[in-house]
């Protein structure tokens, strides 16, 4: 019997110490079996049910797993421009391929699609809390300002050193919503609910989802996104830890063929992380895959160890310390593997 071990327990408590509004909902899976758990405020667990939450940046994985399935049925290349797919711009330019939007390489800046000034504001906003961004989802972009900051940043055909773009992968989500003549909104829907069977996972919130508290404690409610908000590809899914262990072991087990392609190295990340398609691959470790995530009000974390088939998910209606839900999922995720061992 698997059973949380003292050390993650002890992170959970620390995390949820002084936040009464918290639902933390931590998972696993082992055996094929998803567990999952949601503590409070006291450490105790409330009673089984299912939480919707906003998970963020995950997102992005959903978006190159269906530009993954796309690549196996031959409807675009990854070494293709995105000047290919995106007709209105110029021609006689360098645009990134949609490979090195994928593996956050393409040079474009990690505050895009905001300016100089909104990028500071959100920042403090994350960092010291209680600000209106919180409550309302800074990350807009329609058709003429994407367009706009694509001709606007004078990229050149050089290796760009890894820099996380909601911009890049929001780029290959409106390629994808062209190829599909559907938009990526209706397209992504299908592809969660009819491709992956995650009938709990859609893009925007719905009346199901938890609300999001800040570091005051204040209410904040749920970021908005809709269709004509072209960043969603790289934000905008809500889930449940049961459907996001569901989509664990799809990717465990390369259920989808076309998702063993995700997994494999495509491009240099940082000192921890190599970077496959969309996911981060643990350099010490290259079985190991994860994600976070983070709206205005809520963290999230994904990690999947593909070798030994066990994943831990880490979900909170609240934006918790720096790394919080990852140092939760990361020690989860060893003690799972530890397991494994004995």
């Amino acid at each position: 019997m698997f059973e949380i071990s003292d050390e993650t327990l002890s992170l959970i408590n620390k995390t949820c110490k002084g936040k009464k509004h918290l639902k933390l909902t931590v998972g696993y899976l082992k055996d094929n079996q998803p567990v999952t758990k949601t503590y409070n405020e006291s450490g105790k667990i409330d009673p089984s049910k299912k939480y919707h939450y906003e998970i963020g940046s995950i997102t992005k994985t959903f978006t190159v797993s269906l530009l993954s399935k796309y690549v196996s049925e031959n409807k675009l290349s990854l070494n293709d421009s995105i000047q290919k797919y995106i007709k209105e711009l110029k021609e006689d330019t360098y645009y990134p391929t949609l490979l090195l939007l994928a593996t956050h390489s393409s040079g474009y800046s990690a505050r895009l699609p905001l300016n100089k000034r909104e990028y500071f504001k959100l920042m403090l906003g994350v960092t010291f809390g209680g600000n209106d961004l919180n409550k309302n989802n800074p990350l807009h972009m329609d058709f003429n300002k994407m367009k706009m900051l694509i001709e606007r940043t004078k990229l050149k055909e050089v290796d760009y050193s890894w820099k996380y773009s909601n911009f890049g992968i929001s780029l290959i989500g409106y390629v994808l919503g062209t190829i599909s003549g559907r938009g990526y909104w209706d397209t992504m829907n299908d592809f969660l609910h009819n491709e992956l069977r995650l009938k709990d996972t859609c893009l925007g919130t719905s009346n199901n989802n938890l609300q999001g508290y800040d570091r005051k404690h204040n209410d904040c409610g749920n970021w908005q996104w809709d269709k004509e908000n072209f960043i969603s590809p790289a934000g905008a899914v809500s889930s449940t830890a049961e459907d996001l262990l569901k989509y664990a072991k799809i990717n465990m087990y390369e259920d989808k063929p076309y998702l063993s392609s995700c997994h494999k190295k495509h491009g240099n990340g940082t000192k921890k992380f190599d970077m496959g398609l969309g996911w981060l691959l643990l350099k010490k470790n290259s079985n190991v895959m994860l994600h976070g995530g983070g709206t205005g009000c809520f963290s999230s974390f994904l990690g999947i160890d593909k070798e030994k088939k066990v994943a831990s998910v880490v979900l909170a209606n609240y934006r918790l310390g720096r790394n919080d839900d990852e140092n939760i999922g990361m020690s989860l995720l060893e003690s799972l593997q530890k397991n494994c061992e004995n």
